[in-house]
């Protein structure tokens, strides 16, 4: 778990024309992250289309990105593995610990919004109980926005008592301050959280945050890194922050994130124009050209 900590990229998953995954793009890509000061990637969240794709297209691209070890060792490797069926979520959790994945980050089965706290943490205990090794981390990703489930502290308090081993920590998506002081609150260092909103970073890592994981990354992650870096120092954070800010603030009027960050990969960091699953549509080249001409990225 120690190695699970600090910028990661909530990675987009490169396609073909007709849908399919390119694996063999993914080298490339998260070698471009490690690179612009990535410490690790979560591959095949809801950036990465994980949820349109099937468990055999997830196992073929999690086969494929461990490559990265080979010249990386300590690049950091999360799948997202989460689908409203259990047993498809087992699988999906199985093969990322049996490839050797650093962790697995979980959705909620959102079919049933409301099956109730106490359904939704038996269906956790089962993911772990039959999928995740006793030193395998295990995140909860909490994106109310998407799958339309809040949950509260003390269920996450709940979760960890029943498996403190392999309960990692969560993804909190959630974009709420207060639930992020909150849980700085509750657990201190004691579970791993890692914002998946970029303008709550600063203060995430003053509530004892273990970083962010979020599809900006793929663009701004040197500057995500220099805060990292001057929050381990003792520095000020402040304008970084603020420039950070801007940028999220600019990418959220184009959401979904999946079509605007490939899109802009393309345009400024010359990767291919990799297609998006339907129902994502490609972004018009003159919504693009606009967004690429107010952003001031390196």
């Amino acid at each position: 778990m120690s190695q699970i900590k600090g910028v990661f990229a909530a990675a987009v998953t490169p396609l073909n024309p007709d849908f399919t995954p390119a694996p063999e793009a993914l080298a490339t890509y998260l070698a471009f992250l490690q690179q612009r000061g990535c410490h690790g990637a979560l591959l095949l969240g809801t950036t990465g289309e994980g949820p349109s794709l099937s468990s055999n297209q997830r196992l073929e691209l999690m086969r494929s990105a461990i490559s990265i070890r080979q010249d990386n060792p300590d690049f950091a490797l999360l799948a997202g593995t989460g689908t409203p069926s259990l047993d498809e979520t087992v699988v999906n959790t199985r093969a990322a610990f049996d490839l050797g994945f650093d962790g697995v980050v979980v959705l909620p089965p959102y079919y049933f919004r409301k099956a109730g706290e106490e359904g939704l943490l038996f269906w956790y205990s089962e993911v772990i109980r039959r999928a995740v090794p006793e030193d395998g981390s295990v995140f909860f990703y909490h994106i109310p926005p998407l799958t339309g489930i809040n949950l509260t502290v003390d269920f996450f308090s709940r979760l960890r008592e029943l498996f403190p081993n392999q309960f990692a920590g969560l993804k909190d998506s959630s974009g709420d301050p207060i639930f992020c002081r909150a849980l700085g609150d509750e657990f201190g260092d004691d579970l791993l959280v890692f914002t998946g909103n970029d303008r709550l970073f600063s203060q995430a890592l003053q509530t004892h945050a273990s970083g962010c994981i979020t599809a900006a990354a793929s663009l701004i992650s040197p500057t995500l890194r220099a805060i990292w870096d001057r929050y381990l120092a003792g520095s000020q954070l402040e304008d970084l922050q603020e420039w950070v800010n801007g940028v999220r603030e600019l990418l959220d009027r184009y959401a979904p994130f999946p079509p605007v960050i490939k899109a802009l990969l393309a345009n400024r960091f010359g990767f291919p124009h990799w297609a998006v699953c339907p129902p994502l549509r490609d972004l018009p080249q003159e919504i693009v050209d606009e967004i690429s001409s107010r952003l001031d990225l390196a």
